[in-house]
């Protein structure tokens, strides 16, 4: 007969009047890192059905990119929770044998749907170019090719179309699918009442429009890393499309984010000062990097929309807001997961967390995960070539030279 799971927990040293279990954190960067690649899934989609579904030609270029990104992190979604389990193997009871009144069990059944609808919609959005794959290769990869086609190879006309009408109904499901994805994240913290720090109705909304804000940041970076690796320059109308949302994406988070904040000065609830403390104490280096990058984000692409710079100073300085935000969204969901616990239930005491380098809970596990899916975003797109779409560019016109940029 099995034994019981142990239960990993981090000790950290405390102030003020904490109980004695509160000295031990049960949640570790790996629930950290959790809600912040699945974000990166959400916000992704969000750019692909931007084309598919609101038939906005100027994402065409990254689409299908796009996608292919969002099914690839989302293959590596639920895997830091499986390494934060002591044992993983019954990680399946939750959906087996739910609780109806759980939110971590339906967690289960959205990203398991979710997983499948990607499926299909990555499937009929390459089915064509798979069975061209399946016809102009040789050998294995020919026998690979001919498997993934599922037996289907008609390319007729009206066959594409019908590709085209499912893929695009199945992005219309996906786009309340993501919103309900990462809006269930938030709605989990959201709705602890004996958290302060978590303890509110927006928590929902930040994690949600947070979540697109760092996906389309994670879609800036790798598709100009990728065009660079390629030898290719970055799509112009496509960075300026990204430019757009980047920007109303980082507005709304930040002056909801704000409001978060009014709103718990204005309420002035029992315990506020404990949460002054905290944001003064152990989270202020994380609400710097909150902060700071989100409004470096604002500010550098607010310039670029006020006067949109040339193709190469847009792509560089759109980079680097891309980047800023992913980070800003990083702390912030350090300050959410591992602020909450910082802050003890008596609201008159203080832990102070210091993260592992090395261990099953540690920040070299969370490298090595959040490694996993830029990994095989790189071998799906070398065994889907086509996810480039477009005409190569003359040798001279590819050449893109970052200290130019700036």
């Amino acid at each position: 007969m099995s034994s019981s799971a142990d239960v990993f927990y981090h000790v950290a040293p405390f102030a003020g009047f904490t109980y004695p279990n509160e000295t031990e954190v049960p949640w570790s960067e790996l629930i950290v890192i959790y809600p912040y690649i699945t974000g990166l899934v959400a916000g992704a989609f969000v750019v692909s059905s931007l084309h598919h579904v609101f038939g906005m030609e100027r994402f065409a270029p990254i689409s299908k990119f796009a996608l292919l990104t969002s099914l690839c992190f989302m293959f590596f979604a639920p895997t830091p929770l499986l390494f934060h389990l002591g044992q993983p193997t019954r990680a399946l009871n939750a959906v087996i044998t739910p609780h109806w009144t759980s939110a971590m069990a339906a967690f289960g059944y959205v990203a398991a749907f979710y997983i499948c609808l990607l499926l299909l919609e990555t499937w009929f959005s390459f089915r064509a170019d798979i069975v061209a794959l399946s016809k102009s290769t040789t050998g294995v990869m020919q026998k690979v090719y001919q498997a993934l086609t599922l037996g289907s190879d008609d390319v007729s006309k009206r066959a594409l179309d019908t590709d085209h009408t499912i893929a695009r109904r199945l992005a219309m499901i996906g786009i309340p699918g993501a919103c309900g994805l990462h809006g269930y994240v938030g709605f989990l913290f959201g709705s602890l009442k004996t958290r302060e720090w978590w303890s509110s109705d927006l928590m929902p909304i930040i994690f949600l429009l947070s979540a697109v804000g760092s996906g389309v940041g994670l879609l800036i970076v790798i598709y100009v890393v990728a065009c660079w690796w390629r030898k290719q320059t970055p799509d112009n109308g496509a960075m300026q499309g990204l430019l757009y949302v980047l920007w109303s994406g980082i507005v709304i988070v930040m002056v909801i984010e704000a409001l978060e904040m009014v709103q718990m000065i204005y309420k002035a609830r029992e315990g506020v000062e404990g949460v002054f403390e905290l944001i003064n104490g152990p989270i202020h280096v994380g609400l710097f990097f909150q902060w700071g990058g989100g409004l470096f984000a604002l500010l550098v692409t607010s310039v670029m929309m006020l006067k949109m710079p040339n193709p190469k100073r847009l792509i560089f300085w759109l980079f680097i807001a891309g980047l800023s935000m992913m980070i800003s969204v990083l702390a912030m969901r350090w300050n959410v997961v591992i602020g909450g616990q910082e802050l003890s239930k008596t609201m008159r005491g203080l832990l102070t967390y210091h993260p592992e380098v090395l261990g099953r809970e540690s920040l070299f596990t969370v490298a090595t995960l959040f490694s996993a899916p830029f990994i095989v975003l790189y071998l799906a797109q070398k065994l889907l070539p086509t996810v480039w779409e477009g005409e190569p560019l003359e040798p001279e016109e590819r050449v893109f030279d970052i200290h130019k940029a700036i």
